[in-house]
């Protein structure tokens, strides 16, 4: 009797601790899911990205690039954003075909950056390539060295960049494009103030090779490096 006692004793131990554990498991399997972290974009691996873009994105006309006499220097100041775009990394996009005027973000993409600073980080590569690109500060401070030493002191032109419109617009459900809204302003520092130089609105949009953030983000890149091509040309036509 004492060995059934104890066979139905362990039998009952095994059958309690298989449904705790059940339970334990049941628990764990009903625990919600952490949620999905964004996926984060930029516009590249720095020169590696603008090769890459440059071979997709047509080469503006420019027959004084071909010269490799360098530019004078330009103070690039802040780029600013239009409204959320400035402070916000969501990645933004508009239903042209639904409601243009409403600005949606994705839930799951994001800029590793917000888009201004993405806009000055490709505009100071694309000037880069002929010329200084100084910070306002940096300008102020080179003319006082100049100054000092007797070279002179002259201040570099200042260039002013807002970003109007960073979105991927959507035509059709299937259908999108990067778009890219530009406005600069380059202003020469006198003795009086600031002389207005000359100022444009750039707008280039580039076709999304499908319809999701990855499309757009890769679009608005190409658009981004485009307008930067297209201002410097600009810039040269001005002979600043």
């Amino acid at each position: 009797m004492n060995t059934f006692n104890s066979i139905a004793i362990s039998a009952r131990h095994i059958s309690i601790t298989a449904v705790f554990t059940a339970i334990f498991v049941a628990g764990c399997s009903s625990l919600p899911a952490p949620p999905p972290r964004p996926v984060l974009y930029d516009f590249g691996p720095g020169a590696l990205g603008a090769v890459a873009v440059s071979s997709r994105v047509p080469p503006v006309s420019n027959t004084s690039a071909t010269s490799s006499a360098p530019l004078p220097a330009i103070a690039l100041a802040e780029v600013e954003g239009a409204g959320n775009v400035d402070a916000s990394t969501a990645v933004l996009y508009r239903l042209a075909y639904a409601d243009a005027r409403q600005l949606r973000p994705y839930q799951l993409a994001r800029w590793s950056l917000p888009p201004a600073q993405l806009v000055a980080q490709d505009l100071r590569a694309q000037l880069g390539q002929r010329r200084a690109v100084l910070r306002i500060e940096d300008g102020l401070a080179a003319a006082r060295e100049g100054s000092a030493n007797g070279m002179g002191g002259s201040l570099p032109d200042v260039l002013r960049v807002r970003l109007e419109e960073f979105s991927q617009v959507f035509t059709s459900a299937h259908d999108s494009v990067g778009l890219v809204r530009l406005r600069a302003t380059l202003l020469e520092p006198t003795a009086e103030g600031e002389k207005l130089r000359g100022q444009r609105l750039f707008v280039v949009q580039q076709p999304a090779r499908s319809a999701d953030a990855a499309g757009g983000t890769r679009a608005l890149a190409e658009a981004s490096t485009q307008a930067a091509q297209q201002l410097s040309q600009w810039l040269e036509q001005l002979g600043r």
